[in-house]
């Protein structure tokens, strides 16, 4: 997993939770990088595991809540580090319709070791898009995260419902339907 979902992960959980939580969920976890992440860095997928984890017990939060809340958060990092992807678009459907054909395009030039979600469109429309998000890693909770601060960026809401498919999450459809506008 790359370097930079750890460093957005942490400064998160410093944000809302203090940077003695971090410490504490750092020198619980016991990592193999001790919990020392560059952004261009790529890490095991269960540090991230074990950072969540962590966290969820020392905040008595679930883990998929957390998840959501970091989507919500990453969404605005991103943006900020690659303003140029998000410019591109006029609405938030247009980015969500755009997720595999550029956005990802762009994450792979910019990250060529990136291992990142598939999204399959299912069915599109002027005001609603389905698709299915798959991953190995089961992390449909910061897609979903990421998808509705895509809707508060362009200053819209929608209606978001997600139906696991498989129940350890690999495999999720997520219906989206813009409201108003």
């Amino acid at each position: 997993m790359k370097g930079i979902v750890f460093t957005e992960f942490l400064e998160m959980v410093e944000s809302k939770f203090g940077l003695e939580t971090v410490d504490t969920i750092i020198e619980k976890a016991d990592l193999t990088s001790e919990g020392i992440y560059t952004s261009v860095g790529t890490y095991d997928f269960n540090e991230m595991v074990s950072l969540i984890t962590g966290l969820s017990q020392e905040v008595d939060i679930p883990a998929g809540d957390l998840i959501y809340a970091f989507g919500l958060y990453l969404f605005s990092s991103l943006g900020k580090a690659h303003p140029e992807v998000i410019q591109s678009y006029k609405s938030p459907l247009g980015l969500l319709y755009s997720i595999e054909d550029h956005i990802h395009v762009h994450v792979k030039k910019l990250y060529p070791d990136a291992e990142l979600p598939a999204f399959k469109i299912l069915e599109k429309t002027d005001n609603s898009i389905s698709m299915i998000y798959s991953s190995s890693r089961g992390l449909y909770r910061l897609a979903h995260g990421l998808i509705e601060k895509t809707f508060e960026h362009f200053n819209g809401k929608a209606d978001i419902t997600y139906q696991l498919l498989k129940e350890d999450g690999t495999e999720v459809k997520f219906d989206i339907v813009q409201n108003g506008q």
